[in-house]
């Protein structure tokens, strides 16, 4: 039970309190025999109510030393007297409100769950904001390449200006995550930090998700709505995969960007907005301004700061550190004890391409994660999407791994004739599903007299 210290002598309010509170909280009075500072060091209270006539000093003092001292525990003042400066000066000195007598019990209630309400909510954020200090720390990127150390070294410069940034790289590079350690080690950081896949909102929906809509400015607007650009006011706004935007969304954000204002649909107002914008593609801008599918315009107002970020596999010193690191994270998430990777493991992440980068090395080690029961992450359990196991996986052979590009036809081929043509059996001997294998099967048009037409 949440527990208050109370600071009231009068009988007849004690008992008002004790109606309202006594129920849902533990109440603590003040006898004044004892020291209200030792009272108050020697226990934690959760809140305090103070009634200024009891105290009889000043209780502007005993606010400021009230939230030095007990920072958590929100203050609410109640007085005999309703005086505006009074009232000001509390609540510029910690107080969370200023509640005049007489009230009812109803008043005070609801002012307490409030207060309690206001201060786990500011306990919430300002643990987030610890936590998002931590994750995008600059110094605990995993950056053990020197292209990779280059990028850090640029990043750390550029969050330190306002200019807007584009990063460029491939699909799971870490773009995002990045934008976000920008951002957090910017003068903006207590700001919002607003993320917008432009790839993944419908183009009909997308002007209304950036700069907002009024109530009944198109079917389906019940209500007024708040666009992506208002809300990072102050802050960042990182635009992710900006290369899928259209033509028209393009000439608005050009607008947004240049004049710092936008008016949301249906509404003639114009809305100014402070916001840096850190932006993103996987594609080549310029070679979408020569087919004239991107503002070439647009693209030299996102092109002030460029940064490309590098392929996991040309950072290879980095690999196996961003796999434990993935591997720890997915165990705690998972709540499974820390797993190990076996050294066969270890040597295929070092040789694999990665096409998908981090992302889909943190596929593959989440579902081994799930679907491993011993200690150690074999190939039992872990899905190669892009490449196929060699060995007898049911003999219990040796797994080694090879480079494919060259002989993946071959080795599909053989599965299949030791297989007697039952994908299914060639599936399970090459360790892959049968949709991975039939993927294989039409990848490298192979055939068979006994398979029906479809396959």
């Amino acid at each position: 039970m949440k527990n208050i210290f109370i600071i009231e002598k009068d009988r007849a309010w004690r008992k008002v309190l004790e109606e309202a509170l006594g129920a849902d909280f533990e109440l603590f009075f003040w006898d004044q025999k004892t020291s209200l500072e030792k009272e108050l060091s020697n226990k934690h209270y959760g809140m305090v109510l103070a009634d200024k006539e009891s105290y009889q000093k000043d209780i502007f003092e005993f606010i400021q030393w009230l939230t030095s001292t007990m920072p958590y525990a929100p203050v609410v003042i109640f007085s005999e007297e309703e005086k505006a400066e009074d009232v000001v000066k509390a609540i510029k000195c910690g107080a969370y409100d200023y509640v005049t007598k007489p009230f009812s019990v109803e008043k005070v209630r609801l002012d307490v769950e409030q207060a309690h309400e206001s201060r786990s909510l500011k306990n919430e954020i300002d643990y987030l904001r610890h936590e998002q200090d931590t994750v995008y720390d600059f110094d605990r990127i995993i950056a053990c390449s020197p292209v990779m150390q280059e990028v850090v070294s640029t990043l750390k410069k550029f969050s330190q200006v306002e200019a807007t940034i584009l990063m460029t790289g491939e699909t799971g590079t870490g773009k995002s995550f990045l934008a976000g350690s920008v951002h957090f080690n910017s003068q903006r950081r207590k700001k919002p930090f607003i993320h917008v896949n432009c790839a993944n909102i419908p183009e009909t929906l997308l002007e209304s998700e950036l700069f907002g809509h009024e109530k009944g400015s198109f079917t389906g607007a019940d209500k007024m709505r708040v666009g992506r650009f208002e809300q990072a006011h102050g802050g960042t706004l990182f635009l992710d995969e900006i290369g899928e935007l259209s033509l028209p969304i393009q000439s608005k954000l050009l607008r947004a960007l240049e004049s710092k204002s936008f008016e949301r649909i249906g509404s003639n107002k114009t809305i100014y907005s402070d916001t840096r914008i850190i932006a993103a593609t996987n594609r080549r801008l310029s070679r979408l301004v020569e087919e004239n599918l991107f503002r070439e315009d647009l693209y030299f107002r996102i092109n002030i700061l460029n940064v490309r970020l590098p392929p996991l596999r040309q950072r290879k010193e980095c690999i196996r550190p961003v796999a434990d690191f993935l591997l720890h994270k997915y165990c705690r998430a998972l709540g499974r004890k820390r797993l190990s990777f076996s050294k066969e493991i270890l040597e295929w992440m070092e040789s694999y391409h990665w096409p998908g980068n981090i992302r889909e090395m943190g596929n593959c080690i989440e579902r081994a994660i799930i679907l491993e029961e011993g200690n150690e992450i074999g190939w039992k359990s872990f899905y190669l999407p892009e490449s196929i196991k060699t060995g007898d996986i049911e003999n219990g052979g040796p797994n080694q791994v090879r480079d494919l590009k060259q002989s993946e036809k071959e080795q599909v081929l053989k599965a299949l004739e030791q297989s007697y043509w039952v994908q299914k059996h060639a599936a399970e001997r090459l360790g892959v599903s049968p949709r991975a294998l039939n993927y294989k099967i039409k990848k490298f048009n192979i055939s068979h007299p006994g398979w029906r037409k479809h396959t």
